[in-house]
């Protein structure tokens, strides 16, 4: 390892060397742009959540956007777009999950905590709290952060404001989901399913 990786943070000497032991045995040069099996998945950033292992995918299957609560943000949105537009794929999966962060604070919260100061807040179980004081921006209570007041209610209201996008085809199946993070299980949310039906339906078998 030079020197100058030694002086590097841990995190970035772990994925370094990581990187190093992948290349050795690369061999997926050759996939194709568009994704093997027509669809995109889009699911939270959390760490526990792996795609590839719940939706059982290997490197060029299928598109995954992450963000925190995996919400159909502006830009979720416009990844999805291009998705299907330029790349093909015919079926979009919401994804959610069960002990999700956003359910934890409001947009009042983490407005007041940034106004306060930046780094990192503890979280008691109950309440949020800077340890630190002073330095803080207001900027934070500008943004819609996209808080989860309730899993099921979200995940359907992410799959209706797909399905009524007007750049979204109505010909596009659309699947809400929560997945366990005590199971690992995905659970289909009826309710949301239901919403991203496309018309004409679809005509599996």
């Amino acid at each position: 390892m030079s020197a100058d990786i030694a002086a590097e943070p841990e995190a970035y000497r772990d994925i370094r060397t990581a990187n190093d032991r992948y290349a050795e045995a690369f061999d997926k040069g050759g996939l194709a742009l568009p994704p093997r099996r027509r669809f995109a998945i889009l699911t939270c950033m959390d760490a526990r959540l792996d795609p590839a292992k719940y939706a059982g995918l290997s490197e060029g299957d299928a598109h995954v956007i992450r963000n925190a609560g995996g919400r159909a943000s502006d830009d979720a949105i416009r990844s999805l777009v291009i998705s299907h537009k330029l790349l093909g794929t015919e079926a979009f999966f919401v994804i959610h999950h069960t002990n999700c962060g956003m359910e934890l604070f409001t947009d009042a919260t983490i407005g007041d905590l940034l106004a306060d100061n930046l780094d990192t807040a503890t979280f008691d179980g109950t309440v949020w709290s800077n340890p630190q004081h002073g330095g803080g921006s207001p900027a934070g209570r500008d943004i819609d952060w996209l808080t989860i007041p309730e899993q099921s209610h979200a995940v359907t209201s992410d799959v209706r404001r797909i399905r009524a996008h007007p750049l979204v085809p109505t010909r596009i199946p659309i699947f809400g989901f929560v997945y366990d993070v005590a199971t690992g299980r995905l659970n289909e949310n009826a309710a949301a399913s239901e919403a991203g039906r496309p018309t004409p339906p679809l005509h599996l078998g």
